[in-house]
């Protein structure tokens, strides 16, 4: 498996590691938006190919994949492009920056017949994966998720404190992941409302975020996103349910008092980002759907661009 990868920034490397974990995968070609920067990576990757054109890297016959690191805006053009290019293709999280664009990529890989894969990696974090099964065995049944995901991002940096080219966004980016990943853990979100802090005077986007949202299940979940926390940083997910209560942080999980769960038997790796390539390489090998395909994330987005539209 020849893969591509474009945006090698802080995010792209932890793909670029995880990658390199998997038997029979070769990173073939690095796109970054610097030729240094794209030069560096691909030395330190082992990439025979770098360069600031990811039409470059698709027009390659030894590029059979292709994953996508790159701003939010450029998303959905991007995987589109890839497929065209006859190329499977994993986005990094977000699809998209508006459900239109979602829709065109799900339309494009219906076309095409390749996989389309989205980086939905609280799919595949060992500490939901471990929930999820509980829930699938009919031993947890989810009541309700509080969720808190904090920053301290007042100004426009990436993960490594570096400036961005971009500007990152608490809706369509950080609140993605939980309600993707509620739908995946209680059904079908029915109701969902938003409430938003004011807007950065420089940077054009609200700094804080709150929203609820409710399953068809019944089970509730609400959402707060601040880029002010002054604090721990990160996503902290807690699950009351009707026989247990788990806090996920990332890959780790404890019981609601604290106690550690053992998570050595929930997958092959600890490593949500590398189990999340592991089931990109492997559906394709294997010719089937991944999870977290476009299609099966899609339904996320629609609730994403209904909170939009209560915010605007």
């Amino acid at each position: 498996m020849r893969i591509a990868l474009a945006g090698a920034g802080a995010f792209g490397e932890k793909h670029l590691d995880g990658l390199r974990l998997i038997d029979g995968v070769e990173i073939v070609s690095i796109v970054s938006r610097t030729a240094d920067q794209a030069a560096a990576v691909a030395a330190k990757y082992g990439a025979r190919h770098h360069s600031t054109e990811l039409a470059d890297a698709l027009a390659r016959d030894d590029v059979d994949a292709v994953i996508l690191c790159t701003p939010t805006q450029l998303h959905a053009e991007q995987a589109i492009a890839c497929m065209d290019a006859g190329k499977h293709v994993q986005v990094e999280i977000p699809l998209a920056d508006s459900l239109a664009g979602a829709e065109a990529v799900l339309a494009k890989q219906v076309e095409t017949g390749l996989t389309c894969m989205v980086g939905h990696t609280r799919r595949f974090n060992p500490s939901h994966q471990y929930v999820h099964d509980r829930i699938v065995r009919g031993e947890f049944a989810i009541q309700q998720m509080d969720v808190q995901t904090y920053f301290f991002r007042r100004s426009n940096i990436n993960a490594k404190g570096q400036p961005r080219s971009w500007t990152d966004h608490l809706l369509w980016h950080h609140a993605a992941h939980t309600v993707d990943l509620f739908a995946y853990q209680a059904g079908p979100i029915v109701r969902a409302n938003a409430l938003q802090g004011p807007l950065h005077p420089d940077l054009g986007i609200a700094m804080d975020m709150s929203i609820q949202l409710q399953a068809e299940s019944g089970a509730i979940c609400t959402l707060s996103l601040s880029f002010n926390n002054d604090g721990p940083l990160g996503t902290f997910f807690r699950y009351i349910g009707d026989t247990a209560t788990y806090i996920a942080r990332y890959d780790d999980l404890v019981t609601g008092k604290e106690e550690p769960v053992d998570l050595s038997g929930v997958a092959v790796s600890s490593n949500g980002i590398e189990l999340q390539d592991r089931e990109f390489v492997a559906a394709i090998r294997e010719g089937r759907e991944p999870n977290s395909s476009v299609a099966q994330v899609l339904p996320c987005y629609r609730v994403l661009a209904d909170l939009e539209a209560q915010l605007s």
